[in-house]
């Protein structure tokens, strides 16, 4: 998940919760309405889940064949279900009896338009490569097939059969995103442009529906949905939204009562470290930088000039001392602390990634690596220009940072920074416009790959177009030869990502830890590392 693109835009961080200012009666007013008061640092831009960018709450409204529960756990959804065949290619699930928010039943066919509808070119469909794994996906991705030759068919009317192209390890935890369920076709023909620009516009299959939402608004609510099949586990009736869009403010907010669960900014932290009302809701994110592959700079093709730029930065003091990212983990590799565990001992990749000599701060290799690097291009300094969004305040002073590492370890480097609009930015990146990018990218599903795919030649937010064979050849490997083979699939991956770091194909940076003041009497919410980061089915205040 692209953090700018997707994060910022669609997934509509939550705020709320803190010092409990507010009166007695008023929380029994709360408790008794059993409504729950949240902030969004940004604007609800879309609910077509076939356009969104990022589905971090509209889990609430969208149900896929299963749910994520707590830690990842794959929980029961609009699937009653499911299973594989021997080699992994095949997988049928039952639909349990289960009807949209206007009583409609959901039927297999719901499930078989909506994929179809997503992958369909003319759709524009940001996550549409996620379908290239099921049979003839790219090919109608890439406008060579229509998409009614999808592997997907309704066997009847409560049964789906998805056929892959090869086994996909993580399929389970990809059928829980909310990109995979299902659109009724009726109501997408009766809204025709209008579907999903309004939320009267539209019917969902989740534990909530959304009401007064017009598409530019500053406020929107989710309610509960009566006709949800498991109605009888949700307890929260109404959740508000309110765009704020700065953390003091909604801090602000917060404490005069007047919402539930608010984050804290870096400036804030400080402050709250010991406050019992903090919880930890970090999501599996690395800021990294993007090297441009295309770029007429000589310098970003040096592998030597890419490792001593990566062993020229103190990663301890950018996180702990320059950000203040509390218990913020030292990365290894591209993949973050605790996004995956290995099928066979549950231990950690990021625990089995480390290469030496590649993320340490280590200032006089690198400027050992520098020389040796500027002797083989021939020069005698070098420039480069790093960019960043300027939308996000810890990227501006980590590009500060940076600039003065890189100067002050390495005699005969220049850094000029860039800060643009997110929006500016990120086209840049996507028309190679760059040269280096701070960027920062949050996990779709709870699997290595989904950060692993990332540098991988033709991929889609390969914006660097960074060309290993190497690595290419251990990712292809584990996605097709092992992609049934647990162990084998997992040794792949290990090996992709050391070979990444050996390379410096991205430097990652540090991982993105993020903290909230949740209200004492607000309990039950489900936060995940990956995918749909807030579920508030199981929610209630007491």
């Amino acid at each position: 998940m692209n953090f700018y693109k997707a994060l910022l835009s669609s997934a509509l961080l939550i705020t709320a919760g803190g010092v409990l200012t507010a009166c007695g009666n008023n929380e029994a007013s709360k408790s008794k309405s059993q409504t729950l008061n949240l902030s969004a640092n940004s604007r609800l831009d879309t609910i077509d889940i076939s356009k969104s960018g990022g589905y971090g709450s509209t889990g609430n409204v969208y149900e896929s064949f299963y749910r994520l529960g707590e830690k990842g756990a794959i929980t029961p959804g609009l699937a009653s279900k499911g299973y594989s065949s021997k080699d992994g290619k095949t997988w049928t699930f039952k639909i349990r009896n289960a009807k949209f928010s206007n009583g409609d039943p959901i039927t297999a066919n719901d499930f078989v338009y909506s994929w179809r509808r997503t992958v369909s070119p003319k759709t524009k469909a940001q996550y549409s490569y996620l379908f290239n794994a099921v049979k003839n996906g790219q090919q109608i991705n890439e406008g060579n097939m229509n998409p009614d030759k999808l592997g997907i068919k309704a066997i009847d009317k409560h049964t789906v059969q998805i056929n892959l192209n090869k086994p996909v390890a993580y399929f389970k935890t990809l059928m829980a995103y909310p990109l995979f369920g299902p659109q009724s076709e009726k109501t997408v023909k009766k809204y025709g442009s209008k579907y999903g620009t309004n939320s009267k516009y539209m019917v969902y299959s989740g534990p909530f529906k959304i009401v007064n939402w017009n598409g530019v608004g500053d406020k929107w609510s989710y309610v509960k949905n009566n006709d949800y099949w498991d109605k009888n586990a949700v307890k929260l009736n109404r959740i508000n939204y309110s765009f704020v869009s700065d953390s003091t403010t909604s801090l602000n907010l917060y404490n005069q009562g007047l919402l539930d669960v608010t984050p804290l900014a870096t400036d804030q932290l400080q402050n709250y470290r010991n406050d019992k009302s903090m919880k930890d809701y970090s999501y599996s994110m690395i800021s990294y930088l993007r090297y441009n592959f295309n770029s007429t700079n000589k310098a970003l093709h040096n592998t030597n000039i890419r490792r001593a730029i990566s062993l020229s930065i103190d990663r301890s003091v950018l996180s702990q001392k320059v950000l203040y990212l509390k218990g913020s983990s030292e990365v290894t590799g591209f993949v973050p602390k605790g996004l995956a565990y290995s099928p066979i001992n549950k231990k950690d990749f990021s625990d089995q990634q480390s290469v030496n000599n590649t993320l340490n701060y280590k200032p006089k290799l690198a400027k050992a690596l520098f020389k040796k690097g500027l002797k083989e291009l021939g020069m005698s300094s070098i420039s480069i220009n790093l960019s960043n969004s300027n939308d996000n305040n810890n990227s501006n002073v980590a590009a500060q940072y940076l600039k003065g590492q890189l100067e002050s370890n390495l005699r005969g480097m220049k850094v000029q920074l860039t800060s643009l609009p997110a929006k500016i930015y990120t086209q840049n990146e996507q028309n190679g416009k760059f040269d280096v990018g701070l960027d920062t990218w949050g996990g779709d599903f709870n699997d290595p790959i989904t950060f692993l795919q990332i540098p991988q030649k033709g991929t889609p937010y390969n914006y660097g177009k960074y060309d290993n064979k190497k690595y290419d050849n251990l990712i292809n490997k584990a996605e097709n030869e092992d992609a049934n083979n647990q162990g084998k699939r997992w040794d792949d991956l290990i090996a992709a990502s050391k070979e990444l770091s050996k390379d410096q194909g991205v430097t990652p940076l540090f991982q993105n830890s993020a903290y909230y003041l949740q209200k004492s009497n607000v309990h039950g919410i489900i936060h995940n590392t990956a995918g749909t980061q807030w579920s508030y089915k199981y929610a209630y205040i007491s």
